[in-house]
């Protein structure tokens, strides 16, 4: 089993009650990688036998720490039309919710499609040295980071001037897994904090909220096997102990995969 599949594996416990438990191997610096809550919370909704259609959107909040060890996952439908469905599920640690989601699910029509977004120019993955994962969290050596441009380059001062929030980069996991929904989530919360490009020091963070919005089908996904994608990540504002940041997923092939957004606190 990929690492990715354990860390978010549950086990029913009763009809919309599932346990599961944190993965070491995705731990972050208070908890688990953000990614992989919202992987473990989109999942409770995919095993659901009335599911219908595809996930087009799935957004996450980050309530409390995540402790080492096993927790509980609730899930319940909210509202199913003829061809979107709303789902709400939560993570539960004893009487704490440590996180929540909305989740949209969707039976998707052929008909007129326009993508007027373009990817950024790129070399090959192939032509660039992957990042060195030694002394970080133990998450970020579940992953291959390919930086084109904006590497994560920390220091014990901060940077005298602000530096760009943007980063391109081609992604992968370290052990191959074929794309689904499960990992283009986590992928989404996969950019390191803007706010270590920008002041050039590593200090705590949290995400508070993120959304991700899926822009492709299982079918899509599956068609690019193991293949690397490549990110862009930004932010707008800096501002009173939050930051924005926005990202964009793509195949290699020109393919606009997920767009998300999210919402960080940060103290210095």
């Amino acid at each position: 089993m990929h690492p990715l599949d354990k860390a978010t594996s549950l086990q029913e416990i009763v009809s919309g009650s599932l346990q599961g438990e944190t993965s070491d191997a995705y731990w972050n610096f208070g908890g688990p990688f953000g990614g992989v809550t919202a992987a473990t919370l989109l999942r409770a909704v995919l095993d659901r036998a009335d599911r219908i259609g595809d996930p087009c959107a799935v957004t996450v909040n980050f309530t409390a720490a995540i402790a080492r060890g096993p927790f509980e996952v609730t899930v319940r439908s909210v509202r199913t039309g003829r061809s979107v469905q709303h789902w709400y599920a939560e993570i539960r640690q004893g009487e704490t919710v440590a996180a929540n989601a909305t989740i949209v699910c969707a039976r998707r029509k052929a008909g007129w499609s326009h993508q007027p977004a373009t990817p950024p120019p790129a070399p090959p993955p192939e032509a660039i040295t992957a990042m060195t994962t030694d002394g970080r969290n133990a998450f970020v050596g579940q992953f291959e980071f390919r930086f084109v441009e904006g590497a994560l380059l920390p220091s014990a001062q901060p940077a005298e001037t602000p530096r760009s929030a943007r980063s391109c980069l081609w992604l992968n996991n370290a052990v191959p897994r074929d794309w689904d929904f499960i990992g283009l989530v986590a992928f989404c919360d996969l950019f390191f904090g803007r706010i270590y490009h920008v002041k050039g020091t590593i200090f705590p963070i949290a995400t508070v909220s993120m959304t991700a919005y899926f822009h492709v089908d299982r079918d899509c996904l599956a068609a690019l096997g193991s293949a690397p994608l490549l990110g862009v990540a930004d932010a707008n504002v800096f501002h009173a102990g939050f930051f924005d940041q926005t990202a964009e997923l793509w195949s290699a092939g020109g393919r606009l995969l997920a767009t998300t957004t999210q919402i960080v606190t940060y103290r210095e």
